[in-house]
């Protein structure tokens, strides 16, 4: 992917906040507003792959559940399914 940083970012952010279900919504934009700034370019990729994950296997996925999708098992992958959200 050749996409300039803050652009990719702004694709992230987007994604993050319009996936078709309210929770997920949530739970991704949250994740991701809190991590987004943390993470160095390969990481940022690994999560824009992460957010094109439908929804139902995110969140099978998070819940340890086995998924239809293959979901590359990495740092953004493993704090995401470590994330707890907060209100």
């Amino acid at each position: 992917m050749s996409l300039d940083i803050d652009e990719l970012k702004k694709k992230i952010i987007y994604r993050s906040s319009y996936r078709g279900t309210k929770e997920m919504d949530i739970l991704l934009s949250s994740f991701v507003k809190d991590v987004i700034n943390h993470l160095d370019n390969d990481e940022l990729e690994n999560l824009f792959n992460l957010l094109n994950i439908d929804d139902d296997n995110l969140y099978k996925f998070k819940q340890g559940i086995k998924t239809e999708a293959q979901i590359n098992e990495n740092r953004i992958s493993k704090m995401f399914k470590d994330y707890i959200y907060k209100r």
